[in-house]
């Protein structure tokens, strides 16, 4: 009688090995140890042998049977499937979607992508394996790839399903180029997902919020390093991995200026952050706790690393801000926003000191090579001051005095 899923999640172990039989030689050995090993059964050549299919539930009974019944076509041509298993693996031929896909994170980490990207597609990619990892990437049709985005939809993360399916299509995309399949079966599912609700990430823009704000940051009785770690995030409004992951040697105190290394950055291009007269000091002040370290925030466990990235989120919300008001990375819409109204700025200017990219490739072409840095370095002076007078007693300034200034 064939196995069904829920006999073979609910196997007990026993003191001995023993097999649940599926049929046509397919069987699961459940182990002492509580491990669930898929194995075939057969004959060949008139000699009894056993071929692993894998491991359950990172190989479903459905799968197991697929990988069963291929076998079998191998054995119809006479042909041993542990010879042939054996065979591909001395020509290195390894056309799984997992393999595929380790290629193609290979491919990447080989651009310089950032250390946070390449997490991603790991983490992403772990959703797919279990299902068809181990398959060949030719045979993944796009009614596989749409059983498994369902499933993640089912929980509710709508946008981890569409990315699944994004990073996917590069996985296909990577087997066609290299002539490992045919096509990409991800494109027939455009439109099949549920879209995801855009949410930006919180934020404060009103003046006297902002005061608000930093009058609570100011009266922050936490780490010293952490209350630093917040005033230099509304100072610098760069991104809070930049941020967390600043180390000592980027920075000259003489020039006032940080330099940020291509391979923190997000878009794998060196930043300069003009140091205004206020983050300069909380710099030189942070010199005395941790200037003997490699990061100016080294976590308070080991030395040897920075903050974790929930740190600064959990200390604005030990301030009352909760995760719908504003995190971390809002202090970049609040200025982006603020310094936009102000009139007084060119908005690529802005962009350069946000560290943004140009989406349209053409005018991108043009200012690539523009730094508008004097201006920069006048614009992060006027907003550090425009900070500082928002916090002093609750005073509103009008924008036009901020463009007088």
């Amino acid at each position: 009688m064939p196995l069904k899923d829920i006999a073979v999640r609910n196997a007990k172990r026993s003191d001995k090995p023993r097999k649940l039989s599926d049929g046509g030689g397919l069987h699961i050995l459940i182990q002492p140890t509580g491990g669930k090993l898929w194995r075939l059964a057969y004959r060949f050549a008139g000699k009894q042998k056993t071929l692993a299919l894998g491991v359950y539930p990172a190989i479903s009974l459905e799968e197991a049977r697929r990988r069963r019944d291929e076998a079998k076509k191998l054995l119809a041509r006479s042909i041993d499937p542990s010879v042939q298993r054996k065979a591909d693996k001395q020509a290195g031929k390894d056309n799984s979607f997992r393999a595929v896909a380790e290629e193609v994170i290979a491919k990447l980490e080989r651009e310089g992508r950032a250390e946070a990207t390449l997490s991603r597609h790991h983490r992403l990619l772990s959703f797919a394996y279990p299902t068809f990892g181990d398959r060949p990437v030719a045979e993944i049709t796009a009614a596989d790839l749409l059983a498994l985005l369902r499933k993640i939809e089912g929980r509710g993360v709508y946008q981890t399903a569409a990315r699944l399916r994004s990073t996917c299509g590069k996985v296909f995309r990577y087997a066609v180029n290299t002539g490992r399949a045919e096509r990409d079966p991800s494109m027939d599912l455009r439109g099949a997902l549920t879209t995801p609700q855009v949410t930006h990430r919180p934020t404060i823009v009103d003046p006297a919020k902002i005061g608000a704000l930093l009058r609570a940051i100011d009266g922050f009785d936490g780490q010293p390093t952490t209350h630093a770690a917040l005033r230099l995030a509304a100072y610098t409004f760069v991104r809070p991995g930049e941020l967390r992951h600043a180390e000592w040697k980027e920075f000259d105190l003489d020039t006032a200026v940080w330099s940020i290394p291509a391979e923190k950055m997000k878009m794998r291009r060196p930043h300069r952050v003009p140091l205004a007269r206020q983050p300069l000091a909380i710099v030189r002040e942070l010199q005395a706790l941790t200037g003997n370290r490699r990061f100016l925030f080294p976590s308070v466990r080991t030395f040897t690393r920075p903050i974790s990235e929930n740190t600064l989120n959990a200390a604005l919300r030990r301030l009352g801000y909760g995760s719908e008001e504003m995190c971390t990375h809002g202090f970049r819409s609040m200025a982006s926003t603020r310094l936009n109204e102000m009139g007084r700025w060119n908005p690529d200017a802005i962009e350069r000191q946000l560290a943004h990219q140009e989406a349209n490739a053409v005018r991108r072409a043009y200012t690539h090579g523009a730094d508008y840095w004097s201006e920069r370095v006048s614009m992060m002076q006027t907003w550090a001051d425009y900070l500082d007078t928002l916090k002093e007693g609750g005073k509103i300034v009008p924008l036009s005095k901020a463009k007088a200034s």
